[in-house]
Formats: structure tokens, C-alpha cells, sequence
């Protein structure tokens, strides 16, 4: 009877790699998550729902998850959209578009922040357009809104392109070859393609969005009960020494952005396998 065969990975050092990553991933996410739970379980459940207990932090963490889910879902829309028409079409302007779209990345938030204060202040360029109009942009929901909408636009782009990218031109002209039409070859062909990326990018632009702070301080006025995210009250419980305070605040943020983003890996994983993938 022979020796059983080995199955070697091709890949040279994986054992040393997979390490490497744990320990990093350990250092990195596992260990600051774990010592906000360690920090929480010290407290105990009732200091933690007592700090975490009130209408001003319900309000604040209700405006963040609030609008960083409407910017990821306009990010959605409009970042496939714009992945689309850079993949596939070429225009004068397109490459500077194609850069544009990861200033955000490159950007300092802070930078960014003060930079969509001064557009949309009621005495900026497009703040005092809409003044005339009888609204106001910095200072509102709306301006925070933008600025989410700002930040998490690359990670949409960035993660449906590339799969644009490997879509055969063939499958379209197959589809309009056995008489489907636009709208019906883009619902029934194209979208389910796209929908485990875009859900990804989806994901991430909502991750970035909850815990965006440098871009939002400075458009969103921080009224309490109006527009005050839940990182600056972070902030400011630790600028009080409530650090039971603080870690109220970022596990309730833990907890709701695990069971959101528990949802959305679900309808991922049930795109996947209704399309084959998996």
C-alpha cells in the first residue's frame, strides 16, 4: 500500500504568511475590540445602559446610522453607475475622473471637512445657492450626508469596476440576440453579476460612513439633538474622563454595525449561490 499523497500548497511559505496576517489581524482589530469589551465587562451591563441610556446618545447614534446608511445607498446606486461609465466608455476627461474618484483616500479627513464647510457654508459657492433657494446645506443633516457621501464613493467604484471589467461584452449581445431588451438584459444579466461586489463596496462605504469623524466635525454644526455624531460624543466623554461613558457609546456602535453588516453579508452569501458563485 502506497504512501498517501501530500496536497503541498504551490504557494511558497503559506504557513509563515497565514501567521504573519493572524498575528497583524490580532494586533490590529482583534485585540482593540477586545479590550473595548474587557473595558465594557468591567464596567458592568448597568453603568454601560445607564451611560449609553439617554436621549442625547439615542439621537446622536440614530443620526449616524441613520445617514450613513443613506450614503452608502446613494453611494450604491451612483458608484456602480459611475463604475459603469468608466469602464466601459471612453471620453475626453475620463482618466481625471478616474483619479477624482480616489482623492478620498488621499485626502486628510480634516482637509476634506474644511473643504466641503467652505463649499457649502451659507456664505460659500454652493451654500449660498441654496440660501437664495431657502434651505441651508453646512450646519444640517444634509451637509453631514454629503460629506458621508464624499468619503465612502471610492469603496463602491473601486470594488465594482474591477468586475465590470471581466463582464464579456458577449453576454449583453447575446441577451439583445434572443430579444431581450436594455432594461430587461441589465435586471436579469448584468445586476445579479454585480451584486456580491457592489453589496461589498456597499458594506464598506456604510463601515466607513458610521465611523467617520474628521470630514463630518466641521459641516455638521454638532447641535446636540440635531446633528451631533456619535464619534464626537466619544470624544468629548473622553475629553471628560467618562471613559465608561465612551465605551458605552463605541460598543452600542459595535453592536449595531456587527448586526448591520451581519445582514448585509447574508443577502451577499444569498446573491452568491443564486447566481452560482458558490
Amino acid at each position: 500500500m502506497g504512501k498517501p499523497l501530500i496536497h503541498r500548497s504551490p504557494i511558497p511559505g503559506l504557513g509563515i504568511s497565514a501567521g504573519i496576517t493572524l498575528t497583524l489581524l490580532s494586533l490590529v482589530v482583534l485585540l482593540p475590540i477586545g479590550a473595548l469589551l474587557a473595558k465594557g465587562a468591567a464596567a458592568g451591563p448597568e453603568r454601560l445602559w445607564g451611560e449609553v441610556n439617554s436621549a442625547r446618545i439615542w439621537a446622536s447614534l440614530w443620526l449616524s446610522f441613520r445617514l450613513s446608511f443613506l450614503a452608502a445607498a446613494f453611494n450604491l446606486v451612483f458608484g456602480v453607475a459611475l463604475a459603469w461609465v468608466l469602464a466601459r466608455y471612453r471620453f475626453p476627461g475620463r482618466r481625471l475622473i478616474d483619479a477624482a474618484v480616489d482623492l478620498p483616500f488621499a485626502l486628510p479627513t480634516a482637509v476634506a471637512g474644511i473643504a466641503l464647510t467652505a463649499l457649502y457654508a451659507p456664505n460659500g459657492v454652493f451654500g449660498a445657492v441654496a440660501r437664495e433657494l431657502g434651505f441651508k446645506i453646512a450646519y444640517t443633516p444634509l451637509g453631514i450626508l454629503i460629506a458621508l457621501v464624499f468619503v465612502g464613493l471610492p469603496f463602491v467604484v473601486r470594488t465594482v469596476q474591477p468586475v465590470i471589467d471581466e463582464i464579456e461584452r458577449e453576454v449583453e449581445e447575446a441577451s439583445a440576440t434572443l430579444g431581450a431588451s436594455r432594461a430587461h438584459t441589465i435586471r436579469h444579466v448584468i445586476l445579479p453579476m454585480l451584486a456580491p461586489a457592489a453589496l461589498t463596496g456597499f458594506a464598506l462605504a456604510l463601515a466607513r460612513a458610521v465611523g467617520e469623524y474628521g470630514s463630518v466635525i466641521f459641516i455638521a454644526g454638532n447641535l446636540p439633538m440635531k446633528t451631533e455624531i456619535a464619534p464626537l460624543l466619544i470624544v468629548i466623554k473622553l475629553e471628560e474622563f467618562n471613559y465608561d461613558g465612551a465605551t458605552a457609546i463605541g460598543i452600542a456602535m459595535l453592536v449595531i454595525s456587527f448586526l448591520m453588516l451581519f445582514v448585509i453579508n447574508a443577502i451577499q452569501v444569498w446573491s452568491r449561490r443564486r447566481i452560482g458563485y458558490v
